[in-house]
């Protein structure tokens, strides 16, 4: 998404020359089928596609259900937040709210020599960062991801952190530099599942075209030349590929007009790994027509069916809705939130034989959607995270050693820990706790989580040592990079304080890898 007013959109109407629904001849998979197949368990390797469904490496159908996390694409060089908390409790949090994907934005200029990353604060957080390349970064944010069992999707979305662009190149971005820079993250992650793709270009617009045969402007064919460069040096790659803005008269959302993929497909020198994606959005962004039509929200499916959901229903290919997001402030929100989310399909109906998705965004500074976190950077936003709940879906198995960066390597026996929990002072205001983490298994353990449940209201003010998140009255505390590796029968500690005072001694529970 461009961060700015944006959006000049003309909505005239078109005939869509492409049949809607189900049919073209192709049988899509029996909802009942879909619901029992998607299990925790799925989503192991690499993934590439079957119909209009997004399989494993053991062929397990999987739902990308995940959030956007930006700031690689802007002035800032890094992901957005790190001035305010470590990345890794971040992540811990994304998981523990049941996102199991992260798609992370970035601008070629990440690549430039003397490039720099600023705004992270490295105050007892973040310390592991300290003297890396924004590339670098990316690396440390990948490989904790993969060991939280969460999938990223890589995407281009600026060629400059300056701003958006209609075309995937520009005067000072040509399309070369634009190819090269995908070839080389394509390369750096190769063998580590954790990255499952690359999204080649963020919201092409006008004018962008889709079929018209000019090599400067047919954004089909751009793809195509991109997604075979890419797929040329790491071939398990997914290829995700977003629509444009007008296709035959007929305007919608930057990158979210897939009407002309039906006629026009992407062709791909590896079969099976072709995602469209598509973006969309509410009020808070921009007006269109439909948001106006008397029948309105009833009018959303059709819409929806246009622009981009009959490669999903024709069984043609998956759909990915990249972004989507809103402020939730206004009734007409609100009302296209539940519609859209009702039209991505419920898990619990249709388990993984559903559209994929990203929500824009987790960051609270996305000035015209907000996040799911508010501007602490701490606190969730529980009513938009709660509209998204129909349509999560399972986490993933951690990534280990090359695949993905963390796990626990293989070490022969089952890790194993246990946590003993001391209040060390209480004023009545607040408190002090002290955690003492021992390693009950018979080999070194490299990390180590301890959670727990107050009964009371009580609230982390700061701690050392770990880091956490809290949702509500339940905190999870993970290792500091110093910390994690604890040997067999050895212990390691952390404190923290809280407030208001008062509270008993809460169970614990400890894992660790």
């Amino acid at each position: 998404m461009f961060r700015s007013l944006r959006r000049a959109l003309c909505t005239a109407a078109a005939a869509l020359l492409i049949p809607l629904g189900v049919g073209a001849g192709l049988a899509a998979p029996t909802a009942a089928h879909a619901a029992d197949a998607i299990t925790a368990a799925a989503g192991a390797g690499y993934w590439h596609t079957s119909g209009r469904q997004i399989l494993d490496a053991a062929g397990n159908p999987v739902r990308i259900a995940g959030i956007n996390w930006f700031g690689f694409e802007t002035g800032n060089h890094v992901a957005h937040g790190l001035w305010s908390r470590d990345y890794k409790s971040m992540i811990d949090q994304m998981k523990s709210l049941g996102y199991n994907t992260i798609r992370l934005p970035y601008s070629d200029d990440i690549f430039k020599a003397g490039t720099t990353a600023d705004s992270i604060n490295f105050n007892g957080m973040n310390t592991d960062l300290q003297g890396l390349t924004p590339l670098q970064i990316m690396d440390k944010i990948v490989a904790y991801a993969g060991h939280d069992g969460l999938k990223v999707i890589l995407d281009r979305h600026r060629p400059d952190s300056g701003g958006q662009s209609a075309l995937w190149y520009t005067s000072a971005v040509p399309e070369s530099t634009w190819i090269a820079d995908l070839k080389a993250l394509a390369t750096r992650y190769k063998g580590q599942d954790t990255v499952i793709g690359i999204d080649l270009h963020n919201e092409p617009h006008d004018p962008a075209c889709w079929g018209c045969g000019d090599q400067s402007t047919d954004w089909r064919l751009a793809a195509e030349r991109a997604g075979n460069a890419v797929l040329s040096v790491n071939p398990d790659l997914l290829i995700f590929v977003e629509g444009i803005q007008t296709f035959n008269g007929v305007s919608g959302w930057w990158g979210g007009n897939l009407m002309g993929a039906g006629q026009y497909p992407v062709r791909l020198d590896v079969a099976d790994r072709l995602v469209y994606s598509a973006h969309d959005y509410a009020t808070s962004v921009a007006q269109q027509s439909w948001f106006s039509d008397p029948s309105f929200p009833a009018n959303m499916p059709g819409i929806w069916d246009k622009y981009w959901g009959y490669l999903f229903k024709q069984n043609i290919a998956p759909v990915w809705v990249g972004e989507f997001g809103t402020t939730l402030q206004s009734t007409v929100d609100q009302k296209w939130l539940s519609a859209l989310v009702s039209y991505l399909r419920p898990t619990s109906t249709y388990g993984a034989d559903s559209f994929q998705w990203t929500f824009w965004s987790w960051n609270p500074d996305s000035g015209d959607t907000g996040g799911i976190l508010k501007d602490d950077w701490q606190t969730v936003d529980t009513v938009k995270d709660g509209y998204l709940a129909s349509i999560k879906a399972p986490g993933f198995p951690a990534g280990g050693g090359d695949n993905g960066g963390g796990g626990d390597g293989g070490s022969g026996s089952t890790p194993a820990c246990t946590a003993a929990y001391t209040v060390t002072n209480d004023w009545g205001t607040g408190f002090n706790a002290q955690v003492t983490v021992t390693n009950t298994g018979t080999t070194a353990i490299k990390s180590w989580k301890v959670t727990w449940t107050w009964s009371g209201s009580q609230k982390i003010t700061n701690m050392w040592n770990a880091t956490y998140t809290q949702t509500g009255s339940t905190v999870t505390a993970a290792n500091a990079d110093h910390n994690g590796s604890v040997p067999a029968g050895g212990s390691t500690s952390f404190g923290f304080g809280g407030a208001p005072g008062g509270g008993s001694a809460p169970s614990v529970s400890c894992t660790a890898s």
